[in-house]
């Protein structure tokens, strides 16, 4: 295993610096997940395989993490305001659904497209909802710290008291004074001492149907709440890492500072606040409120207008993987075929590495010293770019590197006897560690099943009809290996599963 330093952009301290957890090798990390309203799209796809591939490597570099990641399932409001209806409760009054009907529901579409991402579940998966005793508890400990106020049932957080020894704005760099100039006049305004103010808990109206009681109304938590509240229980009042898209980063994660200092005042949450940027269309945002945006569903059928041609999942994320997760990824179909071709070279060498040995010509010369210092370099460098703030991009380039090695290894360009086993072992090693296990990639299945049994079939009937009974046999012989028997109709030739 390297030896090198993983380096992590913290946004909190504008940098990089070196990860050093709280509790080595124990790891604290909270991701930001979905409102399950709609289905998942290409913009929810990023952020959830920035964090896959963290989790993978820190895994990989020996840590015990514990990954929690939500599902919001109440109490985020339209525009991300403390105004309007609840995304969820607005979808279920169109489709006539109980709210946790279309929960559940989207729920498990966004579990089955990010299993088909190779996105390995996180250890935990709060909901909101869940945990509105917690939420209730965090708010009276910030009321009773002097950081809130209660006005006709509804709790608001008080920037300006809060202001006077701490610094709303620390993460977004966001100024309290120019906020207050640009606030728009809201519903429920009126109530708020300023309009930087934001929710704690909000009195439900009649017509309101997710609703708990608490000691101020009946109810529901503000959306910044819960996440405070489900980090704090799973992780403590100080972890490791917090992670979520740019998006989030105003005014989501900056409230979530704001509460946890004024509950507990033991810090800002995470040590560590990481962003992935966004997936951009034409260098403008994609998103659901713009219109712009692409179903993970549709990406992988090819059922939209934007798309010339249907992408597979590994196609998607070898797409996402080959931008680092800071910079913007614009979609495009030519940069989605440059993702499919660069995947398929991925894939040729790990076929190539599953054929090659390592065999001692015991009439060879020494190994070749300078060759193999040069491939140890290369398999190094591959975890430079991880450890650089987690750079896929780097990586990548530095495995079709190491790629090419391996291809000159199996022409026999670099003949075998050049290698130590120890070179050998780390080249092979090394490349099926990092595109598996790190990258999350794998081999999707070749083309359609039923069609590749329909040409062997006619492979069967030529040899047949040409009395070829030895090919015949063999065709026969190694279709039942795989559970498939052959049957000679009167109307023509067919195949059953083997029972």
């Amino acid at each position: 295993m390297m030896q090198q330093k993983l380096n992590l952009y913290n946004t909190l301290t504008r940098k990089k610096e070196v990860f050093e957890p709280l509790h080595a090798p124990f790891v604290g990390m909270y991701v930001c997940g979905p409102t399950v309203y709609g289905e998942p799209h290409l913009g929810h796809a990023r952020s959830a395989v920035t964090f896959d591939i963290l989790y993978r490597y820190l895994k990989n570099q020996g840590y015990k993490v514990r990954y929690v990641r939500n599902v919001t399932d109440v109490g985020h409001l339209e525009n991300d305001a403390d105004s309007g209806e609840d995304k969820i409760q607005q979808k279920a009054k169109l489709e006539h659904l109980e709210p946790m009907e279309v929960v559940q529901h989207y729920t498990n579409i966004y579990h089955e497209e990010l299993r088909k991402l190779n996105v390995l579940p996180p250890d935990i998966e709060p909901r909101a909802s869940g945990h509105i005793i917690e939420q209730i508890e965090m708010i009276q400990e910030i009321l009773d710290n002097g950081f809130a106020y209660e006005v006709n049932g509804s709790v608001y957080f008080d920037v300006q008291a809060y202001q006077k020894d701490h610094n709303y704005g620390k993460l977004s760099g966001r100024v309290v004074e120019d906020l207050l100039g640009n606030t728009r006049d809201t519903e429920g305004q009126g109530e708020k001492r300023s309009p930087v103010d934001f929710a704690l808990w909000k009195k439900a109206s009649p017509t309101h149907i997710m609703r708990w009681p608490s000691p101020w109304s009946d109810g529901f938590p503000g959306w910044h709440l819960e996440c405070s509240a489900m980090s704090r229980k799973y992780l403590g009042t100080t972890f490791d890492i917090h992670g979520g898209g740019l998006d989030l980063m105003f005014p989501h994660h900056e409230c979530e500072i704001a509460q946890n200092k004024a509950s507990c005042d033991h810090g800002e949450g995470a040590r560590y606040w990481i962003h992935n940027n966004m997936i951009t269309v034409g260098g403008q945002k994609m998103g659901k409120s713009l219109g712009n945006f692409i179903n993970l569903s549709q990406l992988f059928s090819g059922n939209h207008e934007m798309l010339e041609q249907a992408y597979s999942p590994m196609t998607i994320r070898f797409f996402i993987l080959q931008a680092h997760y800071r910079s913007t990824l614009d979609f495009s179909n030519e940069a989605l075929q440059a993702a499919r071709k660069g995947y398929t070279k991925l894939m040729n060498g790990l076929n190539i590495l599953k054929k090659i040995r390592y065999t001692e010509d015991t009439a060879a010369v020494e190994p070749d010293a300078k060759l193999n210092e040069e491939l140890l370099k290369l398999t190094e460098d591959c975890y430079r770019g991880l450890n650089d703030d987690l750079n896929t991009a780097r990586t990548i380039a530095s495995l079709f590197n190491l790629l090419k090695k391996i291809n000159s290894l199996n022409l026999g360009q670099i003949k075998m006897e050049q290698l130590s086993r120890g070179t050998f072992d780390t080249i092979r090693d090394t490349y099926q560690e990092l595109v598996l296990e790190v990258l999350g990639l794998q081999e999707e299945a070749l083309g359609d099943v039923e069609e590749m049994l329909d040409l062997v079939l006619q492979f069967y009937k030529e040899a047949k009809e040409a009395k070829q009974y030895d090919k015949v046999d063999v065709i026969r012989a190694e279709l039942k290996k795989q559970g498939i028997v052959i049957k000679d109709l009167k109307t023509g030739i067919d195949w059953a599963y083997e029972e």
